[in-house]
């Protein structure tokens, strides 16, 4: 328990991407003797409830429940402003009458840094993602900002930002520069690593944990080789892509495969399972990774970070947002194929995984990888430098 018993808030999305990978973080500071409260939406009270931090409603209006997202980058970002404008008089609510000693933050949660910034309070950034580098508004942002509605985007956050009680009232540094970020991903994953600010960005790794409320997972009796096939929890909805799986690893000797379809894909309609194939709409992917030779993943950067400290090859087949860039990445790394969706064919799949278990270079750099993710410090060192920042 900590000597320093504080009372620590997070305010997050209620988008299961990001909430999981600081999970384990949460739950270590509870164990450390602090209060931690921790405001979201009721589709994520389960998961947060279960580290022992006391959940705060937060009601939010993105699209997360029936993932009806814009395809328009701007009129996505314009989601998030909606939602912090919504939620910042709800957060005061709460949090005025009984500040915390510091605020956590995800990444989509604007209006935790106006709250922390008008009690003058301690704010770290949670980000489940990469952060943002030395030349990224120009080589990143600057495309947004030519995009249609850019500039009354723009107007509208600056607006917003001028009169909610924000100290910081520029747009840019509000949302792309953070005063203290702790990144929850392998510094592996970042782009330029190089060139992000150490001083206020620290690379924890992965944060894993106690992820047994999740159900548990054991290799079949038989299976000389596991493959875990995620799309993750978004974009799930790709029957045909499941059934190019089941023609590629359908009775293929000496693999078990793991087909996760998540909530929008009927079973039946996938044609015949083979004996080697289970298929479920959710899995405790961690546990089966343990267990796994091999991943055929969307390259969210939370499958992406489980998958490097899992130490198992990868098969990327990229579905939206940074999945691309973070699917570009593993290649890079040596220890993943790219194939997009439409690519994908039983053929193409197959090839690609007998030579990534087949190379020794994917299985040497795999295993250093993984022995990096797990040098960075993890849930531990998130939870110390947390507590260094304490008033």
């Amino acid at each position: 328990m900590s000597r320093r018993r504080a009372h620590v808030a997070m305010v997050g999305i209620p988008a299961v991407s990001h909430v999981l990978p600081g999970l384990a973080v949460i739950r270590e500071l509870v164990a450390r003797g602090h209060r931690v409260t921790y405001a979201n939406d009721l589709p994520v009270a389960d998961l947060i409830t279960a580290t022992g931090a006391e959940f705060v409603r937060c009601a939010s209006t993105l699209p997360v429940a029936d993932n009806a997202w814009p395809d328009d980058p701007i009129a996505a970002m314009g989601l998030f402003l909606d939602d912090a404008v919504r939620a910042l008089p709800q957060l005061r609510a709460v949090y005025d009458p009984d500040p915390a000693d510091l605020y956590l933050y995800d990444i989509g949660a604007y209006a935790a840094r106006v709250l922390a910034e008008s009690q003058g309070r301690p704010l770290v950034q949670l980000s489940p993602t990469y952060v943002a580098w030395e030349s990224y508004e120009r080589e990143v942002a600057a495309h947004i900002w030519r995009l249609p509605g850019a500039d009354a985007y723009r107007e509208r956050f600056g607006r917003w930002l001028a009169g909610c009680g924000a100290t910081t009232t520029d747009m840019d540094a509000f949302s792309g520069r953070p005063p203290r970020v702790l990144a929850l991903i392998p510094r592996a994953m970042q782009p330029h690593a190089d060139e992000t600010d150490g001083d206020t960005v620290t690379f924890v790794g992965p944060c894993p944990g106690d992820r047994s409320a999740d159900g548990t997972w054991e290799r079949p009796d038989g299976a000389e080789r596991v493959l875990l096939v995620s799309l993750g929890s978004a974009y799930t909805r790709r029957p045909e892509f499941y059934r190019e799986c089941l023609a590629a690893f359908g009775d293929l000797p000496g693999w078990h495969m793991v087909l996760q379809i998540g909530k929008y894909t009927d079973p039946a309609g996938l044609g015949r399972i083979p004996g080697n194939v289970e298929v479920r709409s959710w899995v405790p992917q961690p546990a089966v990774l343990e267990r796994a030779d091999a991943f055929i993943t969307h390259a969210g950067m939370g499958s992406s970070a489980e998958g490097l400290l899992a130490g198992v090859p990868m098969i990327a087949v990229p579905q939206a947002v940074d999945q691309f860039t973070n699917a570009d990445r593993l290649v890079e790394l040596g220890v993943a194929r790219r194939i997009d969706t439409a690519d994908a064919t039983a053929d193409a799949l197959r090839t690609a995984l007998h030579e990534l278990v087949t190379d020794p270079e994917v299985a040497r750099r795999s295993a250093r990888l993984r022995a990096d993710a797990l040098a960075e410090g993890g849930t531990r060192r998130a939870a110390d430098l947390i507590e260094e920042l304490l008033p």
